[in-house]
């Protein structure tokens, strides 16, 4: 049968102590922040911190819309030249703007829309911003010899904040890159596992947390750690975002600020058997590029591979010997129409390296943009073995390259965290992706919705006991349990069921989800 749960039952847990607001939408128009002397809504469109700003707001607008089944879209469009009437959506309804653990709840990092629900109640926590560094930090309930230098953030705190509280005490520390820092560092890029540029040389998120604080669906405010409740403490990071309780806080060890070495490439080609032959040339080396501690982010184009990675333990002679071989190769291919332009560069510390990496990027991150991805993890066998064939699907769905596996991520037990077991075998995660224009008919995103599929199953076809990234894919993956959790969900399941016996909270495709119908209003019985 079927049982009805209510988004408002959240109040069943008590008071809420922060101020209520109401929550208008996507913005409707700019016209109106002008008047209101705020500012204007469409410099700020596609800036990550700004929508971050702003309740119910989401990276995608897309998710922030609602399609009837009748084709109908409900929507706010920043074009209001489409003469289309500013809606709801997917905007949640009404909210609170937390500022305890009393009256809070977790944020995602999220490229899947499960941060926002059609006539939902948020609990908004951007303004839980108390950062704490401390040289001598001790769990609770660790022996008293066991310490860490370790900046605790709340759950409103965004990654360029943890960022420069680290470098002003001389750290740093595993975490998102962008461009413009503004991922929040408590949320669910943790409980999704959390990729970083330091990842080969100092493991994920998730082996980097030494502590968490987090309310359950019962009222308690638990601190969760090896020490005390170590089974949640092993679903938090990596198990997903808002599916076991509400996160507070997160404790991170944090590292020497070090000197680093970045290497800069972009490849231009003509010819696109050429450009299939690079992009799989430069995937089987990929591998010992992250033994040696290099992560990079590329981008595939028609015509063009840009590559930028990032080493924080070589020296610049040693990082000329590590890429020669990808050099080399590439250089190779210049007799058929490759134009090359290579650039090896110091940076003074890491955190010089995201200011400049930041600036580079620019505001070409995809917020606000009407967007829906896909993500594949690459071991190093597939990389090795089907590079051609992996090549071509990433050619076509013009992919983007995160290279944050192998390394330090590599050598850590798949079952020390309840992160999906594949992200130890990853060298790669591939991204692709479709996007459109507002005002686009709900048959036309139905459209580039079937390509985005073609890409799932072309890559699943290729890499059946791979997985994808919690946090960065689609909820159209093929055996969603086993490509986000692998053979934890059992596990996870279980913890969720003893943490939240009240199953308050739900997530698309995140643990327990299959007891619940696809709009996640009703639970089967």
């Amino acid at each position: 049968m079927l049982v009805t749960i209510f988004a408002l039952s959240l109040f069943a847990l008590g008071s809420l102590a922060g101020a209520l607001f109401n929550s208008t939408g996507c913005l409707c128009t700019y016209e109106e922040a002008l008047l209101a002397n705020r500012r204007p809504v469409v410099q700020g469109w596609t800036d990550g911190n700004w929508r971050s700003s702003l309740p119910g707001a989401m990276e995608e607008p897309n998710f922030e819309s609602f399609v009837y089944k009748n084709g109908t879209i409900s929507a706010c469009y920043l074009n209001t030249s489409l003469g289309v009437p500013c809606e709801q959506g997917s905007v949640p309804v009404i909210g609170v703007d937390a500022r305890t653990p009393q009256d809070s709840t977790g944020c995602l990092h999220d490229y899947l829309g499960r941060s926002a629900g059609r006539g939902s109640f948020v609990v908004w926590t951007h303004k839980m911003k108390n950062i704490t560094y401390d040289s001598k930090f001790t769990p609770q309930g660790a022996p008293a010899n066991e310490t860490y230098q370790a900046l605790t953030v709340d759950a409103g705190v965004q990654w360029h904040e943890a960022y420069d509280a680290a470098n002003q005490n001389g750290r740093m520390m595993v975490g998102a890159v962008g461009p413009d820092g503004s991922i929040g560092a408590a949320g669910g890029w943790l409980q999704g596992g959390g990729h970083s540029s330091l990842s080969p040389t100092y493991g994920l998120g998730v082996d980097n947390a030494v502590q968490v604080t987090v309310v359950t669906s019962t009222g308690d405010h638990l601190t969760v750690n090896n020490y005390q409740y170590p089974d949640l403490f092993w679903a938090l990071r990596g198990g997903g975002g808002s599916t076991y309780g509400i996160v507070t806080s997160v404790t991170y060890r944090t590292y020497q600020q070090l000197p680093v070495v970045a290497y800069s490439m972009q490849a231009n080609v003509t010819n696109a058997t050429v450009m299939q032959e690079l992009i799989g040339g430069m995937l089987r080396l990929l591998p010992n590029l992250a033994d040696d501690g290099w992560a990079g982010y590329g981008w595939l184009q028609n015509t063009s591979v840009t590559f930028i990675s990032v080493n924080p333990s070589i020296s610049i002679a040693a990082a000329n010997t590590s890429m020669q071989a990808l050099t080399n190769y590439l250089l190779s291919l210049e007799s058929n129409g490759v134009s090359l332009a290579v650039a090896i560069t110091p940076f003074d510390t890491w955190y010089a390296w995201f200011a400049w990496f930041g600036q580079l990027l620019g505001t070409t991150s995809g917020e606000g943009a009407n967007m829906m991805i896909t993500s594949r993890l690459l071991s190093r066998d597939t990389l090795v073995n089907q590079y051609a064939d992996v090549a071509e699907v990433l050619y076509d769905c013009q992919a983007g390259l995160n290279m944050v596996g192998g390394g330090k991520v590599s050598q850590i037990d798949p079952d020390s965290v309840g992160l999906n077991p594949a992200w130890r075998n990853a060298i790669v995660e591939t991204v692709c992706g479709v996007s459109w224009a507002d005002g686009t008919t709900a048959a036309e995103i139905a459209g580039q919705i079937d390509r985005l599929k073609v890409w799932i199953k072309e890559m699943y076809a290729l890499t059946p006991q791979a997985g994808a990234y919690f946090n960065e894919a689609s909820l159209f993956e093929i055996d969603w349990q086993y490509t986000f959790f692998g053979s934890h969900y059992a596990r996870l399941k279980e913890i969720k069921d003893k943490y939240d016996p009240y199953r308050l909270f739900v997530v698309a495709e995140g643990v327990g989800s299959d007891e619940w119908n696809e709009e996640l209003i009703c639970r089967w019985w």
